[in-house]
Order: C-alpha cells, then structure tokens, then sequence
C-alpha cells in the first residue's frame, strides 16, 4: 500500500509540476479577448520566461501554437505542420535566414486566427528546415493589427 500511495503521489505532482514548467513556456494556453473602448478586438499576451510572447491560436481551424515575431515578413511553418493543416506548396523562393539562405515554399492560408482575432488568406511559407512545431506568426499576420507592448504584455488591437 505505501508503494501505491507514493506512486500515486508521484503521478499528482508530474501532472502539477507539467501543468506549470508548460505555463512557463506558453502562459497564453487559453488566449482572451475582449472588445476594446473603440469597439477593436483586443488580445493581450504575457511575455513567457525566455522573453517571448507565445500563444496558442489556430490555421485553418487547427490548433497550433504561434511564436510573435515581429522580424518575421511572414507566417512561417515547418513542412510537417503544413501538411497538418492543409497548406498546399506553392512557388519555391530562396529566404535568408540567420542560418544563411533556405528554400522554402508560398502558402496563403484560408483562416489565421489568435484569440477573437482572425484574418483570412494570409500569406505564409513553408520553411522545409524549420525544426519547431510552433509556427513564426510575422508580419503578414501583425502587420494588420496594432501593437502596444507595455512590460511584460503585448496588447494586440484588430
């Protein structure tokens, strides 16, 4: 009995201490919105503990997880994540990376959508290379969007 009580203790506090190690990654799990003074949507993000702003969103109605980049020209997605939400290869073009140049692929995608906020026929790119699950949210995504960064929040504005 004392064997399966540890275990069971051990199995509660995995859970707990997951729950939390993924909040410090993603605290914006469960994105908000709410209607601002002027009418505009508002999403407001919390800068996670590497100093980034990630959060949960969606592609063509399937769930994936966004990094905010605003050095990004575009939404950018690995070949595999592509494929899971359905966005059809295009044109190749040659990108420059930190990592030098890559060839990537031009994608639109039907629904972009983080918190209340959605647009449609957003232009992307699949970056074959790309070794992340999360998908760079750029420009051609915020470019739309009005942002004011105060501390550790990043208000976004449609």
């Amino acid at each position: 009995m004392a064997v399966l009580a540890w275990v069971a203790l051990l199995v509660v506090l995995t859970l707990f201490f997951q729950d939390k190690l993924l909040d410090r990654i993603n605290p914006n799990r469960d994105v908000q919105s709410t209607r601002g003074e002027d009418g505009r949507i508002e999403v407001v993000l919390e800068r996670n503990r590497m100093g980034h702003y990630v959060a949960d969103g969606s592609i063509n109605g399937v769930s994936v997880t966004f990094l905010l980049d605003t050095g990004a020209t575009g939404v950018a997605m690995s070949a595999q994540l592509a494929q899971r939400v359905g966005a059809p290869r295009g044109q190749p073009v040659v990108t420059r990376t930190a990592n030098g140049n890559a060839t990537g692929y031009l994608t639109r995608l039907r629904s972009v959508q983080l918190g209340a906020i959605e647009q449609n026929n957003v232009p992307a790119s699949i970056a074959p290379g790309l070794a992340t699950d999360e998908v760079l949210l750029g420009m051609s995504f915020l470019k739309n969007l009005e942002m004011i960064q105060r501390g550790d929040t990043l208000t976004l504005r449609q």
